[in-house]
């Protein structure tokens, strides 16, 4: 699962990116500080509590296990995680990240990093847009200064998010440009279904499907209800065509980055495709980076943290962890992480299951306990999810192990969210 992070030079990108995975990335004041595309992993809390709070409880029920101790660094979570970690059976699962250069007027035509720019959003499964809600920044991410009013941030904001959804667009229209004479031929031998599927074959590379092609072109007709025949479309239809399947393929999340110094007022009215979330990404870097220096406890995604020694701070840090901690509980948390979790788990619909060999005891071949969560999209099969673990367990599976109920289940299974599964397979 990759998520795109896009955005004009000097919107807060890197900031966002580096905060979300504390990747050490060039973080700096002017366009372009990012050349090539920074690949990380943000890791985000399952929706359900990890499984193995139900070994702990089943433990200590039969009085095999004592309860959980005050000073237990990892608050009664039992599990091994290959990735990630789970404290209190909040289990943290990967998200990959990419941080994409090269967003600025004209990409569609080969501008900044031009077909290399576009190509990178492609192989991304949904695109998270930074912008500047406080209006610092001109459309070409050059400085204009603080304190701008609410009338020129909101200009700003607006034209932003204008402007990614127009090169998009410019792109589309282009690829479908390229062929329309033959795929207009199919037309007239195999009528709208032909074209529908000509244009799914031109847009395949940007990860189009069928089923997208087909609701965007309903979409457009229905805008379009007295079209002439397609080989006589103008330039303008063809737009309009491609401004649709944009809107059906590319769900633009917007990141409000900057919103603490950000005018009152500067996100009404403005209009998303995606999700529109107010985001301080300097604010989440620095709890980051003072939580992993002990001096904080952070839980990404909270709107409040612990001091670890207060009285241990200079003044410094003093003073600047007491102004964090004000604008964090005034706007309940930063964003980053919220914004992440919303993409990957209900925009996406994604899933977390836990695979294991052993279904009495959910361990693996080596005995650790539920080390493996899969991000996985919501009601996979069964037999799917023996081809995430593994082609061989796909190619020769035989059956599956309910971990819970230990029913066996067939290849057509449908999985929920924190489900534990056995899966038998030839070997």
């Amino acid at each position: 699962m990759r998520v795109g992070l896009v955005g004009k030079p000097n919107v807060g990108k890197s900031t966002f990116f580096s905060a979300a995975t504390l990747a050490k990335v060039d973080i700096a004041n002017y366009p372009f500080c990012t050349i090539e595309p920074n690949v990380g992993v943000a890791f985000i809390a399952a929706r359900v509590q990890c499984p193995c709070k139900d070994i702990r409880q089943r433990l200590e029920s039969e009085g095999r296990l004592q309860p959980v101790a005050d000073d237990d660094v990892r608050k009664g979570s039992l599990c091994e995680p290959r990735t990630g970690s789970c404290v209190a059976h909040r289990r943290l699962v990967p998200c990959f990240l990419v941080d994409i250069a090269g967003l600025v007027p004209g990409a569609s035509e080969g501008r900044g990093r031009g077909n290399a720019f576009l190509a990178d959003l492609a192989n991304c499964d949904a695109l998270i847009q930074v912008i500047d809600a406080a209006g610092t920044t001109d459309l070409e991410g050059n400085p204009q200064g603080a304190n701008q009013s609410k009338e020129v941030a909101q200009q700003r904001v607006f034209e932003e998010i204008e402007f990614l959804g127009n090169e998009l667009d410019a792109w589309i229209a282009g690829l479908l440009n390229e062929g329309w004479i033959r795929g207009v031929r199919r037309v007239q031998a195999e009528g709208e279904k032909g074209l529908v599927s000509f244009i799914h074959e031109r847009l395949t590379g940007l990860g189009a499907t069928n089923q997208a092609i087909s609701l965007a072109f309903e979409a457009f007709k229905s805008q379009h209800s007295e079209l002439a025949s397609p080989w006589d479309w103008t330039a303008d239809v063809i737009h309009s065509l491609a401004v649709h399947v944009r809107t059906e393929l590319f769900p633009i999340h917007i990141a409000a980055n900057k919103f603490d110094i950000a005018p009152k007022g500067v996100l009404d009215a403005v209009t998303t495709n995606g999700r529109l979330m107010p985001i301080m990404a300097d604010m989440e870097l620095a709890l980051r980076r003072a939580s992993s220096a002990d001096l904080i406890s952070y839980v990404p995604g909270e709107s409040t943290f612990e001091y670890v020694d207060k009285k241990a701070l200079s003044e410094p840090q003093r003073k600047a962890l007491s102004h964090m901690e004000e604008r964090l509980m005034s706007a309940k948390g930063t964003g980053v992480s919220t914004l992440i979790d919303t993409v990957l788990f209900d925009e996406l619909d994604h899933i977390v299951v836990y695979p294991v060999q052993d279904e009495s005891h959910w361990t693996d071949g080596d005995g650790k306990v539920l080390p493996d969560a899969l991000v996985v999209p919501a009601g996979i099969q069964a037999k799917a999810l023996a081809y995430k673990v593994h082609s061989d367990l796909g190619d020769g599976f035989i059956r599956g192990v309910d971990g819970r109920t230990r029913r066996v289940v067939g290849a057509e299974h449908e999985l929920t969210d924190g489900d534990v599964l056995k899966i038998h397979a030839k070997s």
